[in-house]
């Protein structure tokens, strides 16, 4: 069994799919483009910035309920080490 059209050199094989010429260009032709339309480093800036702003509100409240003075002492760690990092960017 061959394809329509016939131009095609072998023949259609059961479960294979014929596409038309062209297809897979379009395909990295979408490719090409999302990638100039893909968030760049200083997009990213804002979405570190709330990512650590969530993180040092979750150390702060997990300080709050913290009673093991050894634990207590990671989380102030952890929060000036959040702290250090925000005054680097």
């Amino acid at each position: 069994m061959h394809p329509p059209g016939g131009d095609l050199a072998r023949p259609v094989r059961p479960g294979e799919v014929i596409v038309a010429r062209g297809f897979e260009s379009k395909s990295v032709a979408d490719q090409q483009e999302a990638s100039q339309t893909a968030p760049t480093r200083g997009d990213m800036i804002p979405a570190a910035q709330k990512t650590r702003a969530l993180a040092r509100a979750d150390l702060e409240q997990r300080l709050r309920s913290a009673t093991s003075a050894g634990h207590r002492e990671m989380l102030e760690r952890a929060l000036k080490a959040i702290d250090e990092q925000a005054g680097k960017s």
